[in-house]
């Protein structure tokens, strides 16, 4: 098993056995202040779930950690107060979990006056807390040299700006999650949703974090598995160029390109694609999008009221009788049948 997910399952092992989950989450002059009430509000729902089954649950405790400022102005104008400055932290303190926000427009100026955070988050990772950076807050885990040969995605705005600064970072920018070690890097708020929920799950349970999920994100998520580039996953292979096709494809199933074109797009031949797809992944590109594309339209038919015309256009097939053949021939069943059986399944009584 790889070092990484080896220490994923330490991490949700050590959460699971303590009476408390001590999130910390920092603030700082221009910080985006959605990147810091959704975790908490979703953990704090998280909680009150498990705790309605288990009143031996853990308990949460949240605070915010300032550098050396007890008030701080977000963004939108809200005045955020510090539970705890720096200076006043107990040296033997590390949280289980630190989040480290998205800042508005540039963060070089803010990254300059927040050496003492950047240290404290590298010493807290050092001591077994797990890291969660969050757009323009991922410069904060790229200042600490945490992220040095590892991989991490950011804002699409500065991936350039941070390619630059940071060139040692493995940067992943079709991806809006990576995972390393105890370090998670989101894209985007809705990227840091689904690694939350990610968390909750490793906390509170599934149940827990699938009524989160249904009362924070009332569409259609693909799961944070499938999301996240994980480094040293065991089911990865070597070609680089292949590994970002395939995500491209998992994130756009209604694209009416064809495979050659997505090919093209990507500066390879159709000849050059096709051999080495089938090389890194075992199987043809053809069978692997059709497999997601049937793979996703399952998804919809058992989780959403789409009409089966709804679902073919949102995995890229315009003919609704095309997609009623291939779950034929795959499935032995229609469309209409997969998702009277399934429903049935969901909602049955046990």
């Amino acid at each position: 098993m790889a070092r990484s997910v080896l220490l994923e399952c330490f991490v949700s092992y050590r959460i699971h056995n303590e009476s408390q989950l001590r999130v910390s989450l920092a603030i700082y002059q221009h910080v985006l202040s959605t990147s810091l009430t959704l975790p908490v509000e979703m953990l704090l729902a998280g909680e009150a779930y498990a705790r309605r089954y288990d009143k031996a649950t853990s308990g949460l405790v949240t605070q915010f950690v300032s550098n050396d400022e007890a008030i701080i102005k977000a963004r939108s104008g809200i005045n955020l107060l510090a539970d705890v400055i720096l200076s006043d932290l107990k040296e033997d303190y590390f949280p289980d979990i630190i989040i480290v926000p998205s800042l508005w427009r540039n963060p070089r100026p803010v990254l300059r006056k927040q050496q003492a955070l950047i240290a404290w988050l590298k010493r807290c990772w050092q001591q077994g807390s797990t890291l969660i950076g969050v757009g323009t807050g991922v410069c904060f885990l790229a200042e600490s040299g945490l992220l040095d040969n590892h991989p991490a995605t950011t804002h699409w705005h500065y991936v350039e700006q941070f390619q630059r600064d940071y060139p040692q970072v493995e940067l992943k920018p079709d991806f809006f999650i990576t995972q390393s070690d105890r370090i998670y890097c989101a894209a985007s708020l809705n990227a840091l949703a689904d690694i939350i929920v990610h968390i909750i799950e490793q906390t509170y349970g599934r149940a827990a974090a699938q009524n989160v999920q249904r009362n924070f994100s009332h569409e259609i998520r693909k799961p944070y598995e499938e999301q996240r580039y994980l480094e040293g996953a065991v089911d990865r292979h070597a070609d680089e160029l292949i590994s970002q096709i395939q995500f491209w494809l998992r994130t756009n199933l209604d694209t009416e390109l064809s495979l050659e074109q997505v090919a093209q797009q990507f500066g390879l031949s159709q000849r050059s694609f096709t051999r080495r797809f089938k090389a890194a992944t075992g199987v043809r590109a053809t069978q692997y999008w059709q497999t997601l594309r049937i793979d996703m339209a399952k998804d919809l038919l058992a989780s959403s009221n789409l009409s089966i015309q709804e679902i073919a256009d949102q995995v890229g097939y315009q003919d609704q009788g095309h997609l009623t053949r291939l779950f034929k021939k795959q499935l032995n069943l229609t469309p209409k049948a997969y998702r009277a059986m399934v429903r049935k399944k969901l909602f049955s009584q046990e």
